[in-house]
């Protein structure tokens, strides 16, 4: 079991390889030391993922290691926590799931370790959380399978503050390495399954990770930010880029996660919400709060249309280098 998940309730103990048929999702693990080698290869021979049905969602584990932990509905909407690097360190924000250890900030209640959101939704905000706010539920079962990789198919739904249903979306994780690092390819799609959907200009999006609290480049013990142009730390936020590394000790181990932006993805290049307090997020329909200009009207998804939104996180060991990150992005992009 996770260290960070000992003093929750017991769970279902119910472990198998094969498919798991749940409230479910899943997440990668992994390590890019200061050489990222290509991604190409899968994970080696022996190295096998399980899925394990668990209260509240379905634990993800490889070589009985643990990977994640997916929560089909945790207060207001799907996530991921923890997520554990490849040395066995938790690399995302414990708080709120627990109280906040000494290096984290009992701040942002809604920046939940993994999540997939937005804040402005049909006028409704699905960001933050709270009173007057939107909620995102599960929607029938989801399907797990463990393996040589580890596969999550997930729906739910965005709900408003009348109960009325919004949207529509499934979330597709594949959990692959090749033993010197792995990752994890997250297809997100969104669907206007209830009628015209408009994504509102603002900053509070979308795809979100929070880094565990020693990362932080605010926690001035060495963590850094960095995009694909070179930009690093404050430099970085709100500037389109194919991929963002934020990096920083855990444990006095160094460390970090790759988030890359498939360039066939909605929005590609999308802009990133990242922030020096160890928010990280990549937001595909903002644009003026981060760049000063004028308002729009948002950006809408026409009644039965779908958008795609495709990324991988890829964590590592080690604070990567500029030219192994862009590697890593060029094996995942095919550019």
């Amino acid at each position: 079991m996770f260290p960070a998940l000992l003093s929750l309730p017991a769970r279902c103990r119910g472990r198998f390889r094969g498919l798991a048929i749940v409230t479910a999702g899943l997440l990668i693990a992994g390590t890019a030391d200061i050489a990222i080698v290509a991604a190409a290869d899968s994970q080696p021979a022996g190295g096998e993922y399980t899925v394990e049905p668990v209260e509240g969602g379905v634990e993800i584990r490889l070589d009985d290691q643990p990977v994640a932990r997916y929560w089909a509905s945790h207060t207001a909407k799907p996530i991921l926590w923890p997520l554990v690097g490849v040395n066995g360190k938790e690399l995302t924000r414990g708080y709120p799931m627990r109280d906040a250890a000494p290096s984290e900030r009992d701040d942002h209640v809604h920046h939940r370790s993994f999540w997939m959101t937005h804040g402005e939704v049909n006028g409704i905000d699905f960001w933050a959380e709270g009173e007057g706010r939107g909620t995102i539920k599960p929607l029938g079962e989801a399907k797990a399978e463990g393996g040589s990789t580890a596969t999550l198919d997930a729906r739910h739904q965005w709900v408003g503050p009348d109960g009325k249903r919004v949207l529509t979306d499934r979330w597709q994780l594949t959990f692959d390495g090749n033993g010197q690092q792995r990752w994890i390819d997250c297809v997100f799609s969104l669907t206007a399954s209830e009628g015209d959907v408009v994504f509102g200009d603002t900053k509070e999006g979308s795809f979100g990770i929070r880094v565990a609290g020693t990362m932080k480049v605010d926690a001035g013990k060495g963590g850094r930010i960095l995009n694909a142009e070179g930009l690093k730390n404050k430099a970085a936020w709100g500037k389109p880029s194919p991929w963002v590394d934020y990096s920083g000790p855990v444990d006095g181990q160094p460390a970090g996660l790759t988030i890359m932006n498939h360039p066939t993805s909605y929005g590609y290049p999308v802009r990133w919400h990242v922030r020096t307090y160890g928010l990280f997020a990549a937001n595909p329909f903002g644009v003026y709060h981060f760049t000063g200009g004028e308002p729009t009207e948002g950006k809408k998804l026409s009644a039965g249309d779908t958008w795609t939104l495709r990324f991988r996180v890829l964590l590592h060991d080690g604070q990567a280098t500029a030219e192994t990150l862009e590697q890593a992005w060029s094996q995942y992009s095919g550019k």
